[in-house]
């Protein structure tokens, strides 16, 4: 076992005795047990008295030897987590402790455990990009694609979500950087969840695009994990949030999706070398690190665009008023494309003439996505963005409750959801401030008043 191995299973161990992880003094005292050393070592190390890390590892032996029911001490700590360790099933159940964490069997080929191991080999470099879009044009994401492989390729991350306004440019970006890293995975795959929400039918098609004979009907979740560990596989989920309820608060699956949850929490915990992608206007709480020391997960807030390329790419004139159109509809590539084909038909290309009606233009394509969002809000967030789109600037929470006939629990919910659905701005000072974009603004006031 490596240090993070430890970490992570000692955390699982205190958090499912707890329902707290460990801080900053008890990882100290996990790793520096495990390494051999002295409390007095690990105090200097962490910067605390030694009598405060004795206490704190007295306190985190006690913890253990309830949760597994056997005397855990300074001395036998390092031989009971690595048989615990090895004992932890695929399923993620400890065989005697009703444990759900460190996930993994120790997969060695040549033990003598051969008969729990897959008989067929995967084959080498399958690569499905049948349902991946076909990029047409790409503009600057140098940091974000930078990002990415940083995490996917250095860091090993096993999952990675990709988050955002709808339009914002999620897809391609993941797949410019699929196009330009496939070559470093032995499997990649790529999946559309508006096509299929099946997860059973997602495994079926993995496992019988790259293993050579037939999978076994019995254990293919199994099959699944195995995969991960023998080859490096890049998975990739779009359209993620169809696996969310309609008119509930943010991230809620379906009943019929709840094995993703399941699915999402496996990937974190078990040691394999594979990564996962989900694409998602919509962020649920699986896909949040509880500890990003402890648990390889990520995400990508996708901000809009900061570049007049798209601008200059359709040719539009007054490139002085090009930063202005781009602010105006908060960068996003798919707005801003749709805007500039109006502009070139309407007013000649000439952005200053489109400028000088002083009036936001929500276009049919863009009406037609934020409804489709706006479909998916609750009640309390369509009350919420309702009562926003009536102030021309920020507002704290203390005056919109005052707006409300909600809750302090329910406009705090509701504000947090809208933020995870990317249509809230959140802006920081003496006050919180929250705020609209202009495009959600114009949007919620012509077309929403008398609907929600």
């Amino acid at each position: 076992m490596n240090v993070t191995e430890v970490l992570q299973c000692a955390d699982q161990l205190v958090f499912t005795k707890t329902g707290k992880h460990l801080d900053d003094v008890q990882k100290a005292v996990v790793t520096g047990v495990y390494q051999g050393k002295t409390y007095d070592e690990i105090a200097d190390d962490c910067k605390r008295s030694e009598s405060r890390v004795r206490n704190v590892g007295r306190q985190l032996w006690q913890i253990l030897s309830k949760q597994l029911g056997e005397d855990v001490n300074k001395y036998n700590f390092r031989s009971t987590i690595e048989r615990i360790y090895v004992k932890s099933s695929v399923s993620g159940v400890g065989n005697n402790h009703n444990l759900n964490f460190c996930s993994q069997t120790l997969y060695q080929p040549h033990q003598d455990n051969k008969q729990n191991q897959p008989k067929s080999k995967p084959r080498s470099n399958f690569h499905d990009l049948t349902l991946a879009p076909k990029i047409t044009s790409f503009y600057d994401r140098t940091t974000e694609l930078q990002t990415l492989s940083h995490w996917l390729s250095d860091q090993n991350v096993h999952l990675v979500s990709v988050l955002g306004l709808s339009g914002i440019g999620k897809t391609t970006l993941v797949k410019q950087f699929v196009d330009l890293n496939k070559q470093h995975f032995d499997v990649v795959i790529w999946k559309t969840l508006k096509l299929s929400q099946s997860l059973d039918n997602i495994i079926d098609e993995i496992l019988t695009g790259v293993k050579d004979d037939s999978i076994q009907t019995d254990n293919k979740l199994t099959q699944l994990f195995h995969l991960w560990r023998q080859q490096r596989c890049l998975i990739i989920l779009d359209d993620f949030q169809e696996l969310f309820i309609k008119g509930e608060l943010v991230g809620e699956f379906k009943t019929e999706s709840k094995n993703y949850q399941n699915l999402l929490t496996m990937i974190a915990n078990i040691e394999h070398q594979s990564s996962f992608i989900l694409i998602s206007q919509e962020q649920c709480q699986e896909m949040v690190s509880p500890d990003e020391e402890l648990y390889p997960i990520k995400c990508l807030d996708l901000q809009g665009l900061d570049t007049t390329e798209i601008v200059k790419t359709w040719g539009l004139k007054d490139d002085e008023c090009w930063t202005e159109l781009s602010d105006l509809y908060g960068g996003n590539p798919v707005y801003l494309k749709d805007i500039a084909s109006l502009i070139k038909s309407i007013f000649g290309g000439k952005v200053a003439d489109f400028l000088k009606e002083d009036s936001l233009v929500v276009t049919k394509d863009m009406k037609s996505r934020l409804t489709e969002l706006f479909k998916r809000l609750s009640s309390t967030e369509q009350e919420i963005i309702l009562q926003l789109s009536k102030f021309d600037v920020p507002v704290s929470r203390e005056d919109l409750r005052q707006s409300l006939s909600l809750s302090s629990m329910d406009l705090m919910n509701g504000l947090r959801s809208l933020g995870q659905r990317y249509l809230l701005n959140r802006i920081e000072g003496e006050k919180v401030l929250f705020d609209l974009s202009l495009v959600v603004r114009e949007y919620v006031r012509t077309c929403c008043q008398d609907s929600y």
